[in-house]
């Protein structure tokens, strides 16, 4: 089941190397550090001390001022999204009426003083570890005995890709034009979002940057027809290939119960995602057979969720990426919605507070117009690379 809030981090992570937006950077400063703060202390005067009280106070006044204001907004859009997804329910047209039709307040008050006087230190908060594809591969052994087939060469793995994705109907420039995007023109099948050296920033990798979370999802809800698929395909090899592919689906039948052993909920997936058996399962996406299995169905679900529910306008590239990357019902919402709305819906319709802040392209492109605009001009620009020229001649 995907899920119909928005994916606020890959949405951010995915449109990162555009510029940041100052107010998607309004935060505190940080406290100073203890032996700091002491010593600004002792070289204070009482003078200076009250001054930095006075303008603390100030501060203190004005942020919450905006925090009133601000959560007034948020409770709205929450209201807002409710009030659309019962409408959905019975069938009713949505209008202008049912979005929040101005911008979120920005904070412009004055900025929190230094300390003249010592504040208490803020526990350092212990930073999660985000797998890489090394701990994908040590998860798969240790507790698949197994280990992905890697193309011999990114074109094998384009042609494979090319191949899946045409026959299960997805088109050329959908493919192009949303790889381009997901891995700036140039991404391989083992692209991970913001990798360097042993550090990535998301668990994101691949042509159409699939989660953790959506693996463990393809697997439980598209497993049995993958398995039937690897297996037709094993059914024309030769030996040895016929036990490679064997021993694959023995994994893959493995993997698909696990994936299947929570409800099909994404939270539930969320969580088997966040575990080495979850990285395991992560590791499929890295395998020659099945990675384009996963890739192809990470985007033809939007397609087939948008026929479901009615709309069957051929999607074109930038509104597949807004369902891909913000989950089906969050995307079809901007995807049904007419041009004239579009021009005038902000995109903080869209989001929840703490995902729209940390997100300076939704906050620089605020409406759905501009957000859509500017993922067609990377898709423009990214797709006369060499990597998205090679994944266009492979259709």
């Amino acid at each position: 089941m995907r899920p119909h809030a928005i994916r606020f981090c890959h949405l951010y992570l995915a449109l990162a190397l555009l510029p940041i937006a100052p107010q998607a950077l309004a935060m505190d400063r940080a406290a100073p550090s203890a032996a700091t703060a002491d010593a600004m202390a002792q070289a204070a005067s009482p003078q200076a001390i009250a001054e930095y009280r006075r303008k603390l106070a100030q501060y203190q006044e004005a942020r919450s001022a905006f925090e009133a204001d601000a959560s007034a907004y948020w409770n709205s859009i929450a209201d807002k999204r409710r009030g659309r997804n019962a409408k959905r329910r019975e069938h009713l047209a949505i209008g202008l009426d049912d979005y929040v039709l101005t911008q979120p307040p920005v904070y412009t008050g004055p900025s929190r003083p230094v300390g003249a006087e010592p504040e208490p230190e803020r526990p350092r908060r212990e930073g999660k570890h985000i797998p890489v594809v090394a701990d994908l591969l040590k998860a798969a052994a240790d507790h698949f005995q197994w280990t992905p087939q890697r193309p011999a060469n990114e074109l094998e793995f384009k042609r494979a890709y090319a191949r899946f994705a045409s026959a299960a109907g997805l088109t050329r420039e959908q493919a192009v034009r949303v790889y381009a995007f997901e891995t700036g023109g140039n991404g391989t099948h083992a692209s991970q979002s913001g990798f360097h050296g042993s550090r990535a920033i998301s668990t994101a990798i691949g042509y159409n940057q699939l989660l953790t979370t959506n693996t463990v999802e393809l697997l439980a809800e598209q497993g049995p027809e993958f398995i039937k698929l690897l297996a037709g395909k094993a059914a024309g090899l030769s030996e040895p290939a016929r036990q490679i592919m064997d021993r694959k689906i023995a994994v893959l039948r493995k993997m698909v119960v696990l994936a299947r052993s929570v409800p099909d909920e994404w939270s539930q997936h969320e969580k088997i995602g966040d575990t080495p058996q979850g990285w395991a399962l992560h590791a499929m996406v890295l395998d020659i057979d099945v990675g384009p299995l996963l890739q192809t169905h990470k985007l033809l679900t939007s397609v087939i969720f948008a026929r479901q529910k009615g709309y069957t306008r051929p999607l074109t590239a930038a509104e597949l990426e807004m369902m891909n990357l913000t989950g089906d019902g969050t995307g079809l919402d901007m995807v049904t919605m007419p041009q004239a709305m579009r021009e005038v819906v902000p995109t903080s319709n869209f989001f929840q507070r703490s995902g729209y802040e940390r997100n300076p392209v939704a906050i620089r492109h605020n409406t759905v117009a501009k957000l859509l605009a500017i993922t067609d001009e990377r898709m423009d620009s990214n797709s006369h690379l060499p990597g998205a020229k090679e994944l266009a001649a492979a259709f």
